[in-house]
């Protein structure tokens, strides 16, 4: 692991509206970082309440949306909610079944299989649900890029409202409704929603017009499940649907998730972004990535114990299959990319790479080596793949140049994923490969770190960790705060883990001693002279069941 650029973000100039605003000048400094710029933005977004809302109906195609479900509760038509098959859309799924469920609607689920079916909507999907009596089909978390299918389904009649937040492609579906913040012309504020944010908006202007919006807090520990598992930034209303939904599943955890907190011992009243993101998040995704997605919609609204618990238990185990794939897929696909010298572009392919899990092997090739990463799982006929890149190259415009040869295809700036005849592989790889090069030749491809603050050592003390935990929840966006201090004295240091690819240190400055660890930093150790500046933020050790405040090192310097 090489050292990252570092990025000392620009100090607050204006000191007479930190001195006015009334809040500590260091976190005016972290919500300056963020965007957060204006003195009457300061209070929304550390209250996080209601106001950090926008009206739904910003949102081109609501109001066409909402007509057409009014008519569908009216006429008691059956309603088909198309969703994904991770996270993101099994919570949107679950947000739009149970939702109108509440108001007398009748709608019934539709997971894709990952392996048979892919992402997006189907023809054959569509015909079967057509036949089976659906009239309108809701997509969540997809639909937006499905041109061909949306156009074949009204034809034959079967009416279609899209709510996605993936980019759109130059030619929009013509649906009933196309509802994206991502649209060109949209007038919506906030266009980092996920599938189950957008999804969640369409409840809330229906509700509103019936006068129930009360009845929205009842899904939105799905909306915060889906948000966080997406990554999608924790900013705006993303921030208030987190922070809400966290709070009911503390306070009250629906049945299915209450089972999955014991399965993977969590603490019942203690979940946060990270619980999320490392435990619930993964668990219900290993689903959709090894075998079958409705099995993790089915663990959250099931209202049996008997069930929940065996989904819980399933779905755990699943999770642990998942990791141990992960971690052989991940040794064979560096060991490929290793071997090829690490070029510009690390792209990998096996038949024996499980579909479900090439983007996250493709994101830990990434995240190891700061190259763009694509990771394909090969067929006789038909292969698919799993993209990861890095900011100084946008991955779904590149393929954009490539979409002849594609049977499907989608994503943002950096992740994506497609479908292609492999007999159009040699060609892709060939030619991606090369637009890889040309685009990043000169650049120098280092990981960056944007430093909040430059501080020493002793101004950590008193609240300064509660302080910056002021902004939590944390994600892209809204990183964790990250300090420099300069010259800081290194009393102790040694390797730790079974690897010994860790390092521990103890350190000082003015008379004030800190423990630190730096992880997968070890390697180097010959650089660590006897004072370094380091690059860090502050965590809580929970080591042993004590609990004690350290420096969770990012990258380190000798201060000569």
């Amino acid at each position: 692991m090489s050292h990252s650029r570092w990025n000392l973000l620009p100090p607050v100039t204006d000191q007479q509206m930190v001195s006015d605003s009334g809040f500590p000048p260091l976190l005016v400094q972290l919500l300056y970082n963020r965007g957060i710029s204006r003195p009457e933005d300061f209070k929304s977004f550390l209250a996080s309440d209601e106001s950090l809302l926008s009206d739904p109906y910003l949102l081109t195609g609501m109001e066409k949306g909402i007509s057409r479900v009014n008519q569908a509760l009216l006429s008691g038509e059956t309603i088909g909610i198309y969703g994904d098959f991770d996270a993101d859309g099994i919570t949107a799924t679950a947000v739009l079944v149970q939702g109108l469920s509440f108001i007398g609607g009748k709608a019934v689920p539709y997971i894709p299989h990952r392996q048979t079916e892919g992402h997006g909507l189907t023809t054959a999907v569509l015909n079967r649900l057509y036949e089976q009596g659906v009239g309108l089909v809701i997509t969540v978390d997809c639909g937006v890029t499905d041109v061909a299918e949306v156009e074949k389904a009204m034809k034959m009649g079967l009416d279609i409202i899209i709510t996605d937040h993936h980019n759109p492609l130059d030619e929009v579906p013509e649906a009933i409704a196309v509802i994206d913040p991502k649209l060109e012309g949209s007038a919506y504020p906030f266009t980092q929603l996920a599938g189950v944010g957008v999804a969640f908006k369409l409840l809330q202007a229906l509700y509103r017009n019936l006068g129930k919006e009360e009845l929205l807090e009842k899904v939105i520990d799905l909306v915060a499940i889906g948000t966080i598992a997406d990554m999608s930034p924790p900013l705006a209303e993303n921030r208030y649907l987190i922070i809400e939904g966290l709070k009911q599943m503390n306070a009250n955890p629906r049945l299915g998730i209450r089972e999955l907190m014991n399965q993977t011992r969590l603490e019942a009243g203690s979940l946060d972004a990270d619980s999320i993101s490392w435990v619930i998040g993964p668990c219900l995704n290993a689903a959709g990535r090894l075998a079958d997605g409705l099995t993790g919609y089915n663990l959250l609204i099931t209202e049996s114990p008997q069930e929940a618990q065996e989904l819980a238990v399933w779905l755990a185990k699943t999770n642990r299959e998942r990791q141990r794939l992960t971690t052989a897929t991940l040794a064979r696909a560096r060991e490929q990319v290793i071997t090829r010298g690490l070029p510009p572009l690390l792209l990998t392919a096996d038949k024996e790479y499980p579909m479900g899990i090439a983007g996250l092997v493709a994101s830990r090739l990434t995240e190891e080596f700061y190259h763009p990463a694509v990771v394909i799982h090969t067929a006789d006929k038909i292969s698919h793949a799993s993209c990861r890149s890095i900011p100084e190259f946008n991955i779904i415009a590149a393929l954009t140049k490539f979409s002849h040869l594609f049977s499907r295809y989608g994503g943002h700036a950096a992740a994506a994923g497609f479908t292609l005849p492999t007999r159009n592989l040699p060609q892709l790889e060939e030619e991606l490969s090369q637009l890889v090069a040309e685009e990043l030749e000169g650049v120098e491809l280092h990981p960056h770190l944007n430093i909040d603050a430059l501080v020493t050592l002793p101004e950590l003390g008193g609240d300064t960790y509660e302080t910056t935990q002021l902004l939590a929840p944390f994600g892209i966006g809204n990183p964790v705060p990250i300090f420099l201090s300069k010259g800081v004295e290194v009393l102790e240091r040694r390797t730790m883990g079974n690897t010994g690819e860790h390092l521990r240190m103890k350190l000082r400055q003015g008379g004030t001693v800190w423990d630190g660890v730096a992880f997968r930093l070890a390697n180097h150790t010959a650089e660590a002279s006897s004072r370094l500046d380091i690059v860090y933020n502050l965590e809580i050790d929970n080591w042993g069941g004590k609990k004690q405040l350290r420096l969770n090192i990012l990258d380190f310097k000798s201060s000569s």
